[in-house]
């Protein structure tokens, strides 16, 4: 294990809660909207700051750990694309004003930094106890590549989310939003609103993603460190990347093409683990050049518009 010592697990803590500061001085105290300039350049910044980590952590635990979090940070930022889709629909299906869609999404991010946190030391320890797991994690992100790559929307249904029935089951929600707020006092009594109900949905939603994102950082490497951080900055930018996306998105057609194939070739690393070893370098370019090939696609090649 190329873990650090304990000093780098309690400085990355603090790391992440001053880029969350950051993250919330620089663009919730802006009063102008996100605009998609802006999210590019917040999506660059995020990037830009994962590849310092990458060269931090070649420095102080060598080149192999690098490249790991290299390979986990691009595959798990490819498979936010996902997230940032369904996260667009559901902010489309409860109609939130714009001023409200960012706290929506930074305390959902918040969340998922914490669920995911859970589920890594969950499925390493399940891994590390039981060995006959990776198989079946293999297969289940063969069989995600496999739906994937039949196409279709994924379907968001919210009212049939069991949480949120119970929220409006048990906690009064007014049919209005009120800016940036989840609860507010009326009448003598608090009442949620319509934001606390997305807040629910895209933590729900992002759990769902993280049984197909987990298995898919571990067939690259079971270091805790590396698995959480390289999840920690994919997640950290998924703000940013819902704003670029959504006003991209219709740019990458074959995007979900290369999702495919980038998961189920990991499922196959995972089910071939015990008789084939593929060294990082050989899954770093093989991640990275069907992500640029079916982005090269989708702008050479657009699929022909159908009219009614």
């Amino acid at each position: 294990m190329s873990s650090p010592p304990h000093l780098g697990w309690i400085l990355f803590g603090p790391l992440v809660l001053a880029l969350l500061a950051a993250d919330l001085i620089l663009f919730h105290r802006d009063p102008r909207p996100v605009d998609l300039r802006r999210s590019l350049q917040a999506t660059a910044g995020w990037v830009a700051l994962a590849l310092a980590f990458g060269g931090l952590v070649a420095f102080t635990l060598g080149t192999n750990p690098a490249m790991e979090f290299f390979t986990g940070y691009i595959v798990e930022l490819s498979l936010s694309v996902d997230n940032v889709f369904v996260f667009a629909v559901l902010l489309r299906y409860f109609a939130v004003p714009e001023k409200s869609q960012f706290p929506a999404l930074f305390w959902g991010i918040i969340g998922a930094l914490f669920l995911r946190a859970l589920f890594i030391f969950t499925g390493i320890a399940l891994i590390n106890r039981f060995h006959w797991l990776i198989y079946l994690f293999g297969a289940l992100l063969v069989y995600t590549g496999i739906k994937l790559l039949k196409g279709g929307e994924a379907k968001v249904e919210p009212d049939h989310n069991p949480l949120i029935r119970l929220a409006r089951k048990f906690i009064p929600i007014t049919p209005d939003f009120h800016g940036d707020r989840f609860f507010f006092r009326e009448k003598g009594r608090w009442t949620g609103t319509p934001l606390l109900l997305v807040l629910i949905a895209l933590g729900t939603t992002d759990l769902v993603f993280a049984i197909d994102s987990i298995p898919a950082i571990l067939a690259i490497t079971r270091d805790p460190f590396i698995v959480l951080t390289s999840n920690a900055f994919a997640v950290l930018g998924l703000r940013a990347l819902y704003f670029a996306i959504a006003g991209l998105i219709k740019l990458f057609a074959y995007l979900n093409v290369g999702l495919a194939v980038i998961l189920s070739f990991i499922g196959l690393k995972m089910l071939l683990s015990g008789y084939i070893h593929l060294p990082i370098p050989v899954t770093l370019g093989f991640v990275l050049g069907v992500l640029l090939i079916s982005i090269a696609a989708s702008v050479l090649y657009p699929p022909k518009k159908t009219h009614p």
